[in-house]
């Protein structure tokens, strides 16, 4: 599909690849019911320019936004671009401090999806009680709960609650994913929500007097290590996905792309 229409041709070629794949993460999230409203955030840096990112207008539903719509702001969220909308503070707040922390937060994520903020509540987070979870078995960060994420002296406490994970709890609250590309961030997100929900069910079940079965440390680790040293034919999370899922996107609704 041609990237050269009118809206495309406002934007060096980069910017505009980097702008049609961040609203198609916006589409595909809301797609699976894992949006909230207007709420909630998804960023990518542009690349070439480490200091400046992409992220949502502030008001629009994440089936809403376009390519073109998406607004660009610098680390110390100044708006860079002549546009109508605002962005939310708390997404700055967040997305800032973990966008300056390297290269490979080239994509931030940021959901209120059900399943993982049941999980952020309990008091180990995700359970290796699945294969979607081994992926992330001692590789989750947690960061507690502080209020709104409204005040910049707690974007140093995000950073250091992140550490070198790419998926984080936010007590309470939600989940943040961090991926090279926006096609890892909203995988990421994916297999994790997978598994916190199968992780309620089983703990339902538990309740109910079904005893969980959760194999040992050496085995969480050896699954765990598979996933993130892509051992055999595994891949980075979206390398194999992504491109599916996009084909789908321009099949169901390709409005994303303007």
């Amino acid at each position: 599909m041609s990237a050269l229409t009118p809206a495309a041709r406002r934007f060096d070629p980069a910017e505009w690849e980097a702008r049609v794949a961040l609203a198609a993460c916006y589409r595909m999230v809301a797609q699976l019911g894992l949006d909230d409203l207007i709420y909630n955030h998804i960023s990518a840096r542009i690349p070439g320019r480490e200091n400046e990112f992409l992220i949502n207008p502030y008001g629009l539903l994440f089936d809403e936004i376009t390519a073109s719509s998406l607004v660009r702001i610098d680390v110390d969220g100044r708006i860079l671009d002549d546009t109508p909308h605002t962005v939310n503070l708390a997404a700055f707040v967040i997305h800032a401090a973990i966008h300056k922390t390297g290269n490979e937060a080239a994509c931030v994520l940021h959901t209120h999806s059900d399943a993982s903020v049941a999980v952020s509540g309990q008091e180990k987070g995700l359970l290796p009680l699945s294969q979607f979870a081994m992926r992330f078995y001692d590789r989750q960060a947690f960061h507690d709960y502080e209020g709104v994420a409204i005040d910049l002296d707690e974007q140093q406490r995000l950073v250091r609650d992140l550490g070198p994970h790419k998926v984080m709890l936010m007590r309470n609250h939600g989940i943040l994913t961090v991926g090279r590309t926006p096609g890892e961030a909203f995988m990421l997100l994916y297999y994790f929500e997978r598994a916190a929900r199968i992780q309620l069910d089983m703990q339902a079940a538990a309740a109910a007097g079904a005893a969980l079965v959760i194999p040992p440390h050496e085995v969480c680790e050896r699954a765990a290590r598979q996933f993130w040293e892509q051992h055999g034919d595994i891949l980075i999370p979206g390398e194999r996905e992504w491109p599916a899922l996009m084909r789908r996107l321009d099949r169901t609704d390709p409005s994303y792309r303007h």
